[in-house]
């Protein structure tokens, strides 16, 4: 067995600063990392699909650092349009992996447990759609076909729309030629994803496409071509990716938030069951 969790988008904000004067994302951050710690089994890794920061500023990868680093397990982070390559580089310089790629992208594959996990690098400096590019997307196909075993790909930005128009206009730019290259590989086990703050999950060249949740805030979901870009304070969450030979890949969404319970499924006093 192999458990991979996945948080995204923590949008960390320097310390006293709300994230769009609203949302609280440091403390609901900090909740999530709380929650991962309390799981049993504790996953072998923990995956964060981009968005660590807000801003991109030197004092929000400071905290995000302190942040994870209360993981036991590895962390491999790779950046989301709020998050800068290099930035990441200087400021998470001990992160697994993350020095690998090219000088303009992150990107890197790390065995954890049954899978092959690989990350990669959608940002863009100054724009918040996504491309891959071309040396990327070599580099991927290259390593589908040198390792034919069980693979899950992280990527910030979601390779095809979701519905949601506004996150749609600035999603990966390139998708159809990610798709093109993964479609080839039937070892390809899952497209995990960030970016539009909401658990989405769709058929995407020949698997299966999955969007995890903020840690903190979520998208409207308004489907409408003219909804506005709004967010909604519903209930944190994030994935665990739990693999098996047998089973394959089976993602369960867990919320960061303790509630009542849990309780037996036992019958009231006196009461059978027919």
């Amino acid at each position: 067995m192999t458990l991979i969790a996945q948080i995204t988008d923590l949008h960390i904000r320097p310390q006293g600063v709300a994230c769009y004067r609203v949302s609280e994302t440091n403390l609901l951050a900090d909740r999530a990392v709380r929650a991962l710690k309390a799981l049993d089994p504790a996953p072998d890794a923990v995956v964060v699909t981009g968005d660590l920061t807000e801003r991109n500023d030197p004092r929000e990868y400071r905290l995000v650092r302190r942040l994870l680093k209360r993981l036991s397990c590895p962390v491999y982070v790779m950046p989301g349009n709020h998050d800068r390559t290099d930035a990441m580089r200087e400021h998470l310089s001990d992160f697994p992996l993350i020095s690998k790629g090219s000088k303009e992208k992150v990107y890197y594959a790390a065995e954890v447990g049954e899978l092959r996990l690989i990350a990669l690098d959608s940002s863009i400096p100054g724009f918040a759609n996504g491309e891959l590019g071309k040396e990327q997307l070599d580099w991927l196909d290259t390593e589908l076909a040198q390792h034919p075993r069980p693979t899950m790909i992280a990527v910030h930005h979601p390779p095809k729309a979701v519905g949601i128009r506004h996150m749609d206009d600035i999603a990966l730019s390139d998708g159809a030629a990610f798709g093109k290259v993964i479609s080839k590989y039937r070892h390809v086990e899952r497209v995990i994803c960030g970016h539009v703050h909401r658990p989405i999950i769709s058929a995407f060249a020949g698997t299966v496409m999955t969007l995890c949740p903020g840690t903190a805030h979520q998208v409207v979901l308004d489907l409408n071509d003219s909804a506005p870009a709004e967010f909604v304070m519903e209930p944190p969450a994030y994935f665990l990716h739990h693999f098996t030979q047998e089973a394959g890949m089976v993602t369960h969404l867990a919320y960061v938030e303790a509630y009542p319970g849990p309780f037996p499924f036992w019958a009231d006093e006196g009461v059978s069951w027919p």
